[in-house]
């Protein structure tokens, strides 16, 4: 009997005790079956004496003279007696056994379970390196024990994922902080500094905040768009990747056209089910982007398809070279793909999002770097069964 936590004064069977009772139960009731099929057997099958005349007689050992009646009446009776107090002996004699045994088999069979449950007591963020390991027979307790270690690995890479996120927003943050702090600092330590002086300091400290705020609101898409990740969205409407797509040009147009971009555009109607609030995220983080790698005179296209079942977004564009091996990682927190795109003014949380904004939705994205420089990204949405009301194919600013 075991105590668990919250039973206080309340006395629970473990495992091992029921499985152990059950197969006491089923041993048991399987012996008096037997005994009594037995005894029946016994009554039913001793009646030698129904083949003779009636009145006729047996002579015993003893030489006493008998009726074939009574003898038979006795000798049935006292052969069901020993059937019955012999069967029931030797039943309680192997149902004590048989218990016994099945405790022991029952102990031996859960202690993996034992072992399951003193790992699980002694997880902490410091010990999630523990495993099972489980090297006994390939039964449901090795599966068990191979889930609970794939549980732990899943646990550990997000422990770790989650340490390094916080180390690296914290980094992020504190340097515009620490910029604010520095011009502040410096510019009331001089005691000669004039209007234009605390005119430069503010305009410094507004560009600092308003990096700070940028991050900010970033890591709360970010954290909104991963906290939907596999599970049902909170917002499900009809929505068209084209028309996200047309919003977030329309925001970027003079960022591009400061640049002189060579705009192409392929708009087809991409219908899709999900959180439109999300999807212009998406977008808008991929054209950005696209726009803040990019270099004068670049180019940028952007294509939207629906196909085999998928709404498709595809925007590429020219700009620093980025190595194949890096590509990969740029869907990470805080990455930027080389010393180029590190000395931008970005967080480094653009692709982090849309691959978050993909998982919610229940899609993919992917990325391939250029030969020359630039990147082509795309998204991979299931794509919604009505036709979508409005269509951007017409209606898109070409910059340059």
């Amino acid at each position: 009997m075991t105590v668990y936590p919250g039973d206080r004064g309340r006395m629970r069977p473990t495992l091992r005790l029921r499985l152990t009772l059950l197969n006491g139960i089923l041993l048991v009731g399987a012996g008096v079956i037997l005994v009594l099929l037995a005894w029946l057997m016994v009554s039913e099958s001793l009646h030698p004496v129904d083949e003779l005349r009636t009145g006729s007689t047996v002579t015993l050992r003893d030489g006493r003279t008998q009726e074939a009646i009574v003898w038979q009446t006795e000798m049935v009776a006292q052969a069901s007696r020993e059937v019955l107090v012999k069967g029931f002996s030797a039943l309680i004699a192997v149902g004590l056994i048989g218990v016994a045994l099945a405790y022991l088999m029952a102990g031996r069979a859960l202690r993996p379970l034992h072992y399951v449950t003193q790992t699980a007591q002694r997880l902490g963020e410091e010990t999630l390196d523990q495993r099972i390991r489980y090297s006994g027979a390939d039964d449901e307790v090795a599966e068990l024990a191979r889930t609970f270690d794939a549980m732990l690995d899943r646990l550990t890479a997000a422990f770790e994922s989650q340490k390094r996120f916080v180390a690296n927003a914290s980094h992020e943050l504190r340097t515009p902080l620490a910029v604010m702090r520095t011009e502040i600092d410096v510019t009331l330590s001089d005691d000669e500094a004039d209007v234009a002086e605390y005119r430069r300091m503010a305009k410094v400290v507004r560009n600092a905040s308003e990096r700070a705020n940028g991050l900010v609101d970033a890591l709360l898409v970010l954290a909104r768009s991963e906290a939907q990740s596999g599970r049902r969205l909170v917002r499900k409407v009809p929505a068209d990747l084209a028309t996200s797509v047309y919003n977030a040009l329309s925001a970027v147009k003079a960022e591009a056209e400061r640049l002189k971009l060579d705009v192409s555009t392929e708009l087809a109607p991409a219908p899709v089910v999900g959180d439109p609030s999300l999807l212009d995220r998406l977008a808008g983080n991929l054209i950005e982007n696209a726009i803040r790698y990019n270099h004068l005179l670049g180019q940028l296209w952007l294509r939207t398809e629906s196909v085999g079942g998928q709404a498709r977004l595809v925007v590429g564009n020219t700009g620093y070279e980025v190595e194949p091996g890096d590509v990969p990682g740029l869907f990470e927190p805080f990455q930027r793909g080389g010393w180029e795109r590190t000395g931008s003014r970005g967080s480094g949380l653009g692709l982090s999002i849309v691959r978050a904004v993909c998982d919610a939705h229940g899609g993919t994205v992917s990325a391939v770097a250029l030969e020359g420089g630039g990147l082509e990204v795309t998204v991979a949405l299931p794509a919604a069964d009505t036709t979508p009301v409005v269509s951007a194919t017409a209606s898109v600013p070409r910059a340059g």
